[in-house]
């Protein structure tokens, strides 16, 4: 499936980067938590979790943000990511204080969800490649979330819901502002592999494949309400 957001430009790094995961956004896009968002079937509870682990997960990418600025070779790309990072607190989590009690959910009950093994993952991966790595393997790394969001809340918008708390959150992601702040870093992301070497373009490259997968994994995680296996489920577990 063709992007919607990038540059077009078919020898531009995004466009490359988009063809390599291009069959596990296919997969997203026919994941049944994303069918099931639009016509409605989805489970409640499977959505309340989604919720509940997003919070968990938007903290750590906040994080990961304003490491990958930290790291930025210019003034204005460290603000950039610096403000998307706030937007993350003041957007994001704006989103969930309207849906979670929609949902059944407080803010203290979602400090007191244990973080599942796939949010736990996937924060992991980020905050190690972004602390450990180069200004483009971070870069790479977040770029997933910012770009499959994007896509999807575009595919989703078209399709609807049947159920108002499912089209706030298609709503979110799926407008023309969003849009706009992917498109800036895709931008810059572009600008970043045009000076990559081989090697570290194709680092880079994996790290962005990975997070694309941690994304297909995250709600397929949610869509089974995944939780620790019982027998080595702790007090100490995160």
């Amino acid at each position: 499936m063709t992007a919607r957001i990038g540059s077009g430009d078919p020898d531009s790094w995004s466009t490359r980067l988009w063809a390599e995961i291009a069959p596990i956004f296919e997969a997203i896009i026919a994941h049944p938590f994303l069918t099931g968002l639009t016509d409605g079937t989805l489970d409640s509870a499977a959505f309340a979790h989604y919720v509940a682990q997003d919070v968990h997960y938007l903290r750590a990418y906040a994080r990961a943000l304003a490491v990958v600025g930290a790291k930025a070779g210019t003034l204005a790309d460290t603000a950039m990511f610096a403000r998307h990072a706030a937007e993350v607190f003041d957007v994001e989590l704006e989103l969930h204080g309207e849906l979670l009690p929609a949902l059944g959910l407080s803010a203290d009950a979602v400090d007191d969800v244990r973080v599942a093994p796939t949010t736990l993952a996937y924060n992991s991966y980020l905050i190690s490649t972004v602390y450990g790595g180069s200004f483009a393997d971070g870069l790479a790394a977040v770029l997933p979330c910012y770009w499959i969001y994007a896509e999807v809340g575009a595919e989703l918008a078209h399709r609807g819901s049947t159920d108002p708390r499912y089209q706030r959150w298609i709503d979110s992601y799926g407008g023309d502002e969003f849009a706009a702040t992917v498109t800036e870093v895709i931008a810059l992301a572009d600008r970043v592999g045009a000076t990559l070497t081989d090697a570290d373009e194709a680092v880079a490259r994996a790290h962005f494949v990975t997070t694309s997968r941690y994304e297909w994994m995250f709600f397929d995680a949610s869509y089974r309400r995944e939780t620790w296996p019982q027998e080595i489920s702790g007090t100490s577990a995160p």
